[in-house]
This record gives structure tokens, C-alpha cells and sequence, in this order.
């Protein structure tokens, strides 16, 4: 492989299962059994085979086939990016393949390529497969200045792809947050072009999960980044006219020297039949391995709740209080305090209109809860002090400041943020919830507010950060320190964070409880949001639809049931000061209908198959729980009339039944899997195990 006068490719097939090192083929001889890859060109050298193969051509630009069929053609998908170039171009020096065991992911093979450009910098692709891993690539890349003279760096990028178009179009996942709170999942339309920043959209606005992924009918690719604490990054997805891009890109403003090496951050390759589903799982088993998982859920995270909110912020104790009974009458568990008990932002002292005895009303509040059967939760919105709190006077050391040296605002509450790196931040917040749980007595909190997702980086002087960043990468421990407070005064407490409208970080996952669909849109948000959490959060996550009275209709119980949701309502009764919210007759009968159906199922603890069915390009959308051999279906469109398939049967024969209507629809069994619906709006079919 020294002779590489004529063009010639560098094999490498990675991902998965039967990897194994294969030797160089020289010139004029032939591809060997053990390649397992498809023999396109004279000169090939590989490791293993299974899902994605990733070759490298003399220029060290790669190509990528899924399962042995080409996705792009030779793109280069890893450039330095300077002032007033880009260097894109590396001249094949060399490479190395050995066989690795990972003391956390196990075996793999990992193969170093090495290249030179014509401006005297050379590139180091270090890629990275492991068994347990099938179709992932973990890949770091070095640059190092040969050149003699100082390069103006400015970023770089990775992982860039332009998978290749096919009938039917594309659809695209993005795990980053936008102002305008847009699907997470949505087709890549005519001039799509989505910059997919990990950065701050806006002033409260940012973080995510750093996975984007973009995908046809029966192929896809994903990119993102596997470090074990949040970065500021761009996955950016276009449309182009060939296809669709990808990539990761990073900003990296720096001199490099003559010998200086600049590594990027560790990102990630995956190659896919179906949607964004398998992909994140793949990333949340690497971090889980690195520790980064959820925590054990408390059973009593998937009790249905009743949430005060209907009555907004203008809500009277005695309204809440009046409530009760018909919640539980319903069948909730859990009542949630919402917005308007404190007298600010910040200083979270109790509202005297509300509570004139101080903590000795809000300690006989949460007793009147607990005695109708119920769990009181307290909303709550740390990380924000209003310019008009005692906090906000006392302690601007507090704050979290911009490159600017600019607060940075929280617009839902005209407030500020505080800076979670600053240790000082985190114990006053850390007092608060003993507060909250030990001493008035609530056993679960709900964390709200579109700014406790991701914080810009942080440069007020007081704080000493070593670097801005840390305010950044910090956050995942502020809310560790939250977790632990929280489960320290009472170890079966639920935290559930609902950062409004954004994609949710990953990297906050460890330590939270419950994850809502925050905010939704619609229905169809509620349910792309719950394949992604599922995704994200394994099984024994709890994930909750929010209040459905934010669904289609205000009354779709029905997507957040399917997709193995918790369920939720911000009711009012019997009277209050939203006619939308308001529980009529009719409602009373429909709520009480789900909220049955869901406690008979317990979805939620329940497998999500979410690799069966493609969420973009299946018709219509089709959702799948597991639990012991009955698979639950949640089928949605607005009108349907035709056949479906039931994927995921195993050997048994099942009998049908649709469990909202009581009716059978008949057996079926693994080679017979399809059945004729008519429905409007969703249809459920329980496939239970005859024998």
C-alpha cells in the first residue's frame, strides 16, 4: 500500500460483530474472502465487516456504504479550516490496524490513517469500532503544523458526509434547541439548511443532545460528539443537489505554531437503515459506559399527574385545594403546585396572599395533599433571579455574564440567570430544595424553564473560571448537586426538569427523574419527542406527555398513551378561568377512560421498540411498547383506510383486540403480520401471545 501512483482505496470496514484485522492487498492481486466488503477497487485493506464501511481514498477523502451498498461518494469529510483556506486535501502517508479492548466498550479495532497536505500539515484520523457497538464509528483527528510557519486556525470539520438522494426524499433528527421551538424530527423540504448549533440560540435558548441525523427510505447517517461533558458545536444538515449533508463542525480560534498539533473533539460516524432511533441508543450506550446513564427511576415517576397550571399564576389555595378530590377521582396520583406561590424569582419566599402563615400554611398544604390520596409537587425555576429579589441586589457575583460582560436574560420571567459553575450559585439552590422536600414537605419537584438546559459561557471575573466554558460543561453538575439534595431528604423524590420548548441535553440526563415533552406543539411533537427520550433514556425511563390539554384538541391522551408516556392534565374544576381547561361532563368520562387504560398497561415500564418502525417515512406513524410477550401498537393519522403491518411478532400466533374500543380484530402471526384499519386520528392494537 506504499505505491499509490494510481488511485487507490483505503478499506475500512467498522461496526460491529466478526471484526477482525485484515491484511493489505497489493496491487494486481485480489480482494480475500476475509474482507467481507465489496471489491470496487484493486487495492484494498481492511478490519472486519458488519453494517458501515468507511474507505478512504489517496487524498484520505472517504466514502461510506451501509451493508455494502454505497450512501455517498468520496467526500472530504475531515478539513482544517483556516482564515483564508480550507485544507481539505492530505496525501496518503501511511496507516496502522490493531485490535483494542476498551476496559469500558469492549473489543473493537481501531486504525490510524496518516496524511499530508500540500501546505505541509498533517492529518491523524484515529477511528475507533467496537463489537457492542454495530455501526458506530468513534473518530479524533490531529493536525499538525510542518509546514515552518504559523497557521490562523479558525475551526475545524468532521464526519462530513452528503448522503446520496433516492426517491421519497429525506428526514432529519436535530438533538439542539431553537427560539422558535421547532419538531425534532422533520422532513428536509426544498432549501432546507439547518445550522444545528449546541451554542445559544438565543439568550436562554441552547444546549441539546449532540446527535444529528438525516435520512432516506432505508438509509442514513448520524453525526455528533461522544465528550463527556457539554460542548459548544455545530452538526449542521442541507439539503444539496445531490442529496443531503451532514457534518460536525467546531470554532478553534488559535495561532499554530510550527509543531504545534491542534485534536479536535471526539465525535462520532454511524451508518443506519431506519430513523434517528438506533443511533441514539448507540451514543447513550457509549456514554452510559463512560457513566453518564439514567438513574434507577422511583416507581412513583410513573404515577399520572395533575398539575395546578390550569388555574395559572392568579390560582387561590382554596381552588387547588377543591381540586383534589376530583383528581383523584380520576385516578391521579401526583398534584403539582405550579407559577405564582413565590413572591419572585430568586428569593422563593412564600407569597403572603397565598400563605399568610408563612411555611406553617405551605406545611399544612402539602398535608391537605397528601390526605386526598395524592403527592404533592412544587414547581420551582432556579438559575434566575428577577432584577427586583433580594438575590439579584445582594449577589451579582452570582451572575452569569457574556464575553460582553452582558447579563444574560430569562425572557419567560424577566429575570437573569445565575452561573451553575459558581459553587456559591449551587448551595444557595442546594438549600432550597432541602427547604422544599425536608421541611414543607413536597416529594417531587418540577423544574421549569427554557434556560436550565444550556448557559452560554461565563466570564464574570468573580468566578475564577479557568476557562469560560466551565459555566457551559458545569451545568450536568449543578444539577447533580440538585439530584442529590433532592433524594438525600427524601430518597424516593421525583426531579423532573422541563426545559421549555428546547431539545433536551443529554448530559443533565444522569441526574433527573422525569423528562416531560416540555411544551409541546402538538401531538406529533409529543410523540417524536417521546421516541427520542425513550431513545435516550433506555428502559425504566419515565418520560411524560405534559398536559394534554396542549395536545391536538387539548384530548390526546392518545399520543402520549402509545408512545408509553406518562399522562397528564392541568384540569379545572368545577370552575376556572380557561373554558379549555375546564373538566366538562364529556371530558370527566374521556379522562377517566385513559387514565384506566394506562394504569391496566403501565406502558411506561414497558420496552419501546422504536427500531421496528420508521417514524418519517412508515405510513401511517406506527409506535410499539413491549411488555412480556404482548406487543402494544399505536397507529396515527388523520384519516386511514388500509392495510397495516405488525412488525416485531415473535413465533407465537396473537389475537388482536383494540383495548380503547374492546373490539377483536382477529389473530395473526409472524408470516401473516398485516391487518385491514379505518380510523381517524390513532388506533391501538394490544397483539397478545395466544399460547
Amino acid at each position: 500500500m506504499t505505491d499509490m501512483k494510481r488511485r487507490t482505496v483505503l478499506r475500512l470496514a467498522l461496526g460491529g460483530a466478526g471484526l477482525a484485522a485484515i491484511p493489505a492487498v497489493t496491487a494486481g492481486s485480489g480482494a480475500t474472502a476475509a474482507a467481507a466488503a465489496p471489491s470496487r477497487d484493486p487495492d484494498v485493506v481492511g478490519v472486519g465487516d458488519t453494517s458501515i464501511t468507511v474507505e478512504f481514498d489517496d487524498k484520505l477523502r472517504s466514502r461510506v456504504a451501509l451493508k455494502d451498498v454505497n450512501v455517498t461518494r468520496f467526500d472530504a469529510s475531515e478539513t482544517l479550516l483556516l482564515r483564508d483556506t480550507t485544507i481539505d486535501e492530505f496525501a496518503y502517508r501511511g496507516h496502522e490496524t490493531r485490535k483494542t479492548k476498551h476496559s469500558r466498550h469492549g473489543a473493537g479495532v481501531q486504525v490510524t490513517i496518516r496524511g499530508d497536505s500540500g501546505t505541509g500539515v498533517r492529518k491523524t484520523v484515529e477511528l475507533t469500532s467496537f463489537q457492542r457497538l454495530a455501526g458506530m464509528i468513534v473518530m479524533r483527528v490531529t493536525y499538525t503544523n510542518m509546514s515552518g510557519a504559523e497557521l490562523k486556525v479558525t475551526g475545524w470539520r468532521s464526519g462530513a458526509h452528503e448522503l446520496l438522494k433516492r426517491p421519497g426524499g429525506f428526514y432529519t433528527f436535530s438533538g439542539t434547541t431553537y427560539e422558535d421551538r421547532r419538531d425534532w424530527v422533520q422532513p428536509v423540504t426544498d432549501g432546507f439548511d439547518q445550522k444545528n448549533s449546541l451554542g445559544m440560540d438565543a439568550s436562554d435558548y441552547g444546549g441539546g443532545t449532540p446527535m444529528a441525523s438525516v435520512w432516506r427510505p432505508g438509509a442514513g447517517l448520524s453525526v455528533g460528539h461522544v465528550e463527556p461533558v457539554a460542548k459548544i458545536l455545530r452538526l449542521p444538515v442541507r439539503q444539496t443537489a445531490n442529496g443531503a449533508s451532514i457534518a460536525v463542525e467546531g470554532d478553534t480560534h488559535r495561532t499554530l505554531k510550527p509543531g504545534e498539533r491542534l485534536t479536535t473533539e471526539t465525535t462520532f460516524l454511524t451508518a443506519h437503515p431506519g430513523d434517528h432511533f438506533v443511533p441514539l441508543q448507540r451514543y447513550r450506550d457509549y456514554l452510559g459506559d463512560e457513566g453518564l446513564r439514567a438513574p434507577r427511576t422511583p416507581k412513583s415517576a410513573f404515577e399520572p399527574i395533575w398539575c395546578a397550571w390550569g388555574y395559572e399564576r392568579d390560582f387561590t389555595v382554596e381552588q387547588v385545594i377543591g381540586t383534589l378530590p376530583k383528581a383523584r377521582e380520576i385516578g391521579l396520583t401526583w398534584a403539582g403546585l405550579d407559577d405564582g406561590w413565590q413572591t419572585n424569582e430568586g428569593d422563593w419566599d412564600l407569597n403572603p396572599q397565598k400563605f399568610p402563615r408563612g411555611e406553617a400554611d405551605m406545611r399544612a398544604f402539602t398535608k391537605q395533599i397528601r390526605d386526598a390520596g395524592l403527592r404533592p409537587r412544587l414547581w420551582w425555576a432556579p438559575l434566575a433571579a428577577d432584577p427586583g429579589s433580594n438575590l439579584f441586589k445582594a449577589r451579582p457575583d452570582m451572575l452569569l455574564l457574556d464575553r460582553d460582560g452582558k447579563m444574560q436574560e430569562v425572557t419567560w420571567w424577566d429575570a437573569y440567570t445565575l452561573c451553575p459553575a459558581y459553587q456559591p450559585t449551587v448551595d444557595y439552590f442546594v438549600r432550597q430544595v432541602k427547604r422544599f422536600i425536608r421541611d414543607w414537605g413536597y416529594e417531587g419537584l418540577k423544574i421549569d424553564g427554557q434556560h436550565l438546559n444550556g448557559v452560554t459561557p461565563c466570564y464574570n471575573p468573580a468566578h475564577g473560571h479557568a476557562r469560560p466554558e466551565e459555566s457551559t460543561e458545569g451545568l450536568a453538575r449543578f444539577w447533580k448537586a440538585v439530584y442529590e439534595a433532592a433524594h438525600e431528604a427524601n430518597r424516593n423524590a421525583v426531579v423532573e426538569l422541563c426545559p421549555c420548548g428546547t431539545a433536551f441535553a443529554f448530559h443533565n440526563l444522569p441526574y433527573i427523574d422525569q423528562y416531560p415533552s416540555s411544551d409541546p406543539t402538538s401531538s406529533y411533537q409529543v410523540r417524536t419527542k417521546g421516541k427520542t427520550m425513550k431513545a435516550l433514556m433506555g428502559q425504566g425511563g419515565s418520560y411524560a406527555g405534559d398536559h394534554v390539554e396542549l395536545s391536538d384538541g387539548g384530548d390526546d391522551f392518545a399520543s402520549s398513551y402509545g408512545v408509553g408516556a406518562v399522562l397528564s392534565t392541568k384540569f379545572t374544576y368545577p370552575a376556572g378561568p380557561d373554558n379549555e381547561t375546564l373538566l366538562t361532563p364529556e371530558k370527566d368520562a374521556l379522562w377517566r377512560r385513559w387514565v384506566n387504560l394506562y394504569k391496566e398497561n403501565m406502558l411506561p415500564t414497558g420496552e419501546y421498540r422504536g427500531e421496528l418502525y420508521d417514524v418519517g417515512f412508515d405510513k401511517p406513524e406506527a409506535h410499539v411498547v413491549a411488555k412480556g410477550g404482548t406487543l402494544h401498537y399505536a397507529f396515527y393519522a388523520d384519516k386511514w383506510d388500509g392495510a397495516v403491518e405488525l412488525r416485531g411478532l415473535g413465533r407465537a400466533r396473537y389475537r388482536l383486540t383494540d383495548p380503547f374500543n374492546g373490539v377483536s380484530l382477529g389473530t395473526v402471526d409472524a408470516r401473516h403480520n398485516t391487518v385491514r384499519l379505518t380510523f381517524e386520528k390513532f388506533q391501538l392494537i394490544v397483539a397478545e401471545p395466544i399460547d
